[in-house]
């Protein structure tokens, strides 16, 4: 994306009160299923169906006149996710990135959190009762970590949907630095 750069988070958190801040968040659990008895299934990752027809990660503006990016992003969490991401905390030692988008005069920040098989059921079941279920968010979405034997099916097919912003990229480089991946899957960012 042109104009989108990485900065530390100190450094994106000096630049000023014109710059408005995001912060988004990459929510998996490990995942014992198997899919049709078989394909292991190994981690749940959440993304959500915007608004606008687009996958993104949770998360969204905070203001750091009120708030702190932490204290912003888990508030923004029950507001779309609902009460099940009130029983865990998104903290300063989850944070992967932040990028600027100069054009615009926004830092985005990217944080990752893993989260219990019990949490993680908590959130699915409880999303459709969130504030903003049906505005905001149109539904929450797993990730397929395996790729079906037709080599399409499962992640490949995925990644053909449209993503807001570096949601995409960040899928990658987050399953990719995690180890989510099944062995062997290489994935353009």
């Amino acid at each position: 994306m042109a104009g989108v750069r990485k900065l530390e988070l100190e450094e994106s958190l000096a630049l000023g009160p014109n710059w408005r801040h995001a912060c988004h968040v990459l929510l998996y659990a490990p995942d014992p299923g198997k899919l049709f008895g078989r394909i292991p299934l190994r981690y749940a990752v959440l993304m959500q169906m915007r608004f606008d027809g687009r996958l993104g990660f949770p998360g969204g503006f905070v203001q750091l006149r009120k708030e702190s990016l932490e204290d912003g992003l888990n508030r923004e969490l029950v507001e779309e996710l609902g009460e099940g991401a009130a029983a865990f905390r998104v903290e300063r030692a989850d944070h992967r990135h932040s990028r600027a988008v100069s054009g615009q005069h926004i830092v985005t920040h990217f944080y990752v959190k893993c989260l219990s098989q019990e949490q993680m059921t908590a959130v699915e079941i409880g999303a459709p009762h969130a504030k903003d279920h049906g505005l905001e968010v149109l539904g929450l979405v797993r990730v397929p970590l395996y790729t079906l034997h037709d080599g399409v099916g499962g992640l490949p097919a995925f990644l053909e949907n449209t993503f807001i912003g570096t949601a995409r990229e960040q899928l990658l480089e987050t399953l990719q630095d995690l180890g989510l991946l099944e062995s062997g899957s290489v994935f353009k960012h």
